[in-house]
């Protein structure tokens, strides 16, 4: 596993973490989370990553750990502009801290599934396709 190309990745859901908190609005977040998985799945194609799925979960994971030390730290701010949330929490029979910090890295495996999945399709397009001509050449090249 290339631990680095997944810190590196992993980045995007560090900025995705304080951005959720104060910019970003709860509706326009699934759309950013479709960008960035497609593009860490190009990415992890693009140089030739072994095992993409694995790449991709653990960018989730690694994603999700950035992301409930910012929710859980900024609390009442992201509490503040993501109402669903906040309902969800409401009716915890736990603190709604300790939740979050609970379903975190559950959200993260399942998110890091899907990742895996992006990478993988990713990988399989990207992946050099044989022609016609190149197996001909390569055939011929054996028979000389």
């Amino acid at each position: 596993m290339n631990s680095k190309l997944v810190l590196q990745l992993s980045l995007f859901g560090l900025a995705m973490a304080f951005a959720t908190v104060f910019f970003i609005p709860a509706n326009v977040e699934p759309l950013c989370w479709l960008v960035i998985f497609v593009l860490c799945a190009y990415i992890i194609a693009a140089r030739d990553t072994p095992r993409p799925f694995l790449h991709g979960l653990a960018i989730g994971v690694v994603n999700s750990v950035w992301i409930t030390v910012a929710h859980v730290a900024f609390y009442a701010r992201y509490i503040a502009a993501h109402p669903r949330e906040a309902e969800m929490v409401r009716n915890a029979p736990m603190s709604p801290r300790l939740m979050m910090a609970l379903t975190g890295p559950v959200i993260g495996v399942i998110s890091g599934a899907v990742l895996g999945l992006f990478a993988l399709v990713a990988a399989r397009l990207l992946r050099p396709r044989f022609t016609r001509s190149s197996v001909e050449d390569s055939s011929a090249a054996r028979t000389s």
